[in-house]
């Protein structure tokens, strides 16, 4: 039980978007979903970003157990992403996704979150003096 142990809320948001990541990205790939986008040749390489969208939440919630403050961030900017998105769809979802980024920002930055974040355990040492 040392100074840097995980928070509870850190695991469970970094499962939390494993999760959404790898169900997201494995239904992206379905045949049926990829026939479907092959019939609008405009949106050709919207699988291609779609999928790089859904593997950075998986990305972010490994990272962010492994304590990498960078992936912390990574988060934020990915779910401040989907509020932007949702403007353009109905006001219930983006409502839904800014109560989701604010929940999940608070959660984020808690002072133990950013202790553990902070604690230097993560930090790749490069042999430079920063």
């Amino acid at each position: 039980m040392g100074m840097n142990k995980r928070p509870l809320s850190i695991t469970l948001i970094s499962w939390l978007f494993i999760g959404v990541g790898v169900v997201a990205l494995t239904y992206h790939l379905l045949p049926e979903h990829i026939a479907e986008l092959k019939t609008h040749a405009a949106f050709a390489n919207e699988l291609l970003w779609v999928c790089l969208v859904r593997l950075l939440a998986i990305v972010c919630g490994v990272f962010m157990l492994l304590g990498f403050n960078w992936a912390r961030w990574l988060l934020v900017v990915w779910i401040g992403y989907h509020v932007i998105l949702s403007a353009f769809h109905s006001v219930s979802e983006v409502t839904v996704h800014a109560l989701l980024f604010a929940a999940i920002v608070c959660f984020l930055f808690l002072p133990g979150a950013s202790r553990f974040f902070l604690s230097g355990k993560s930090v790749v040492k490069t042999g430079s003096g920063g």
